[in-house]
């Protein structure tokens, strides 16, 4: 069977082309092998199902590996010490059953007469007597449940007999991974209600668990290399490495996908088509995205703090403690760079700039002002005419008295009016300069042309001399001659204006609005 990407479920090596993992696995081995538990709390679609099947792969000769998942186990399960201590026991013989069928039957016979939490752990003991190796314990999904109180105290029982193992009081398992996108190992759990230790964390004997699941260009190259040596084609394989990872910052399941079209799309393995793919990639509905936006949707405070950050280009220190950035980086969807919060890749940075203009259009008809047939001439895009045209349509649409929306929402008016002129054929790459001006730079394409349009905020004429002296910088980084600038000016006597600027060598068209 031809192996090919995958971005559904497991990843198996010989049916999917894989970033070779190895690395990682030794590091997560390590742990295992010094009989630590530990937490895998990673975004969705980060490869952790993956990570686990590996896991398993690696240490089923040493170990007998129970790799279960709550996943898909309802929430009858968790109604009772009983039921749950016989589902559980009932999966743990069925991940036994293909590397020891006479353990797997052991475990079914355990389950007669269970129906507490005490008597699962003398089942556990029992279990663990019984194999003549020790056994390691993966649970995936773990966070499906880790609201309920029951499974909570199972979490409790686990922690229990770990400390006694230690002080050589009780038989348990080796090692205990959990994965979930949350990290469980500091909720509270109240055991008994008259236990003297009413309250404590279920999960405070895990270590940390550091290792980097993302890929960077170099494991990426490893599964372009497998690919390039099935399908018997030549690519520049560090260079295409290195734009995918330019892309995604190395999320798993965004390599794979941009992969995935481009195979399937069967273009050339080139810069344009990584493009291509980013563009489709962006237009497409998918779990990862529909989760990005439910999230931003059901929470005010992340989506007005991640609006701040990427529209209005604030400046926001980077403390795990503020309760807004840790949720961002549960999601996966900030970053710390250098002490300052970033969107941690361009993907989810393009999507969210999406979500936030569909917002915008929902209450603004740009239609009149921007049909996109009067801006293309020979294939190229009128840039100075989409300017004056969007700078038309600020002025007749929105008088001073909303001088306060264009200040929030302003660069995001420019962002949805100029989607619809370029969609299907052009591509828009947005970056927020963090300065004193508050720049957002705008690199769009449109077949094989590039334009590069500055947003900022009028804040003085020294503050836009520096802008002029970085639009120009930002010109030979992208190796433009020509640059468009918008500056937002929201003094009562502002002028709407347009002037052409010729600075060190570069033409630059401005509008002020």
């Amino acid at each position: 069977m031809d192996r090919r990407f995958n971005t559904t479920g497991i990843c198996i090596p010989h049916l999917h082309y894989m970033v070779d993992i190895t690395n990682k696995l030794k590091k997560i081995e390590a742990m295992v092998k010094k009989g630590d538990y530990f937490v895998i709390n990673r975004p969705r679609q980060y490869g952790k199902t993956t990570t686990m099947y590996m896991l398993e792969q690696a240490l089923k000769d040493e170990y007998l590996v129970l790799n279960i998942s709550f996943e898909g186990l309802g929430d009858k399960v968790f109604e009772s010490e009983s039921d749950f201590s016989a589902v559980f026991l009932k999966v743990l013989a069925k991940a036994a059953k293909y590397q020891d069928k006479e353990m797997s039957d052991f475990i079914l016979q355990l389950i007669s007469g269970i129906n507490n939490f005490e008597l699962l752990s003398e089942s556990i003991t029992e279990l663990i007597e019984k194999s003549e190796k020790e056994v390691i314990l993966l649970i995936d999904e773990v966070d499906k449940s880790s609201n309920n109180q029951l499974f909570l105290s199972f979490l409790g029982i686990l922690r229990n007999k770990f400390l006694l193992k230690q002080q050589g009081k009780d038989k348990t398992f080796h090692s205990v991974i959990l994965a979930g996108v949350y990290d469980i190992k500091n909720l509270k759990l109240k055991i008994r209600q008259d236990d003297e230790k009413k309250y404590n964390s279920p999960w405070n004997i895990a270590v940390k668990f550091d290792v980097d699941m993302s890929f960077n260009s170099a494991e990426i190259a490893t599964m372009l290399k497998d690919y390039c040596e099935d399908k018997n084609i030549q690519m520049n394989i560090s260079k295409i490495s290195e734009n995918i990872y330019f892309y995604t910052n190395g999320y798993p399941f965004l390599v794979s996908r941009i992969c995935e079209i481009i195979d399937e799309s069967q273009l050339e393995w080139n810069k344009d088509s990584i493009s291509k793919a980013v563009k489709e990639l962006l237009q497409e509905n998918n779990t990862l995205f529909d989760d990005l936006v439910k999230n931003v949707e059901n929470n005010n405070e992340l989506r007005e703090y991640i609006f701040d950050l990427i529209i209005n280009g604030s400046e926001k220190t980077f403390n795990i403690d503020n309760p807004i950035i840790s949720l961002g980086i549960v999601f996966g969807y900030f970053k710390n760079v250098n002490g300052r919060v970033n969107i941690s890749n361009r993907i989810f940075q393009e999507r969210l700039y999406n979500y936030f203009s569909s917002k915008l259009e929902n209450k603004t008809d740009m239609s009149n002002y921007n049909f996109r047939d009067n801006f293309i001439i020979d294939n190229k895009l009128d840039f100075e005419k989409i300017l004056l045209r969007f700078q038309q349509f600020i002025k007749e649409q929105y008088s001073s008295i909303d001088s306060k929306f264009i200040e929030r929402e302003g660069r995001l008016l420019f962002l949805s009016f100029i989607k619809p002129i370029i969609n299907g054929v052009g591509f828009d790459f947005k970056e927020v300069q963090i300065s004193e001006e508050k720049r957002l730079d705008i690199v769009v394409t449109y077949l094989s042309n590039k334009y590069l349009v500055e947003l900022k905020i009028w804040r003085g004429i020294e503050y836009h001399k520096k802008g002029l002296k970085q639009l120009k910088d930002y010109l030979d980084i992208q190796g433009l001659d020509k640059g468009y600038l918008v500056v937002y000016n929201f003094n009562k006597d502002k002028e709407y204006k347009e002037e052409k600027i010729e600075y060190e060598g570069k033409e630059i068209f401005a509008v002020y609005v």
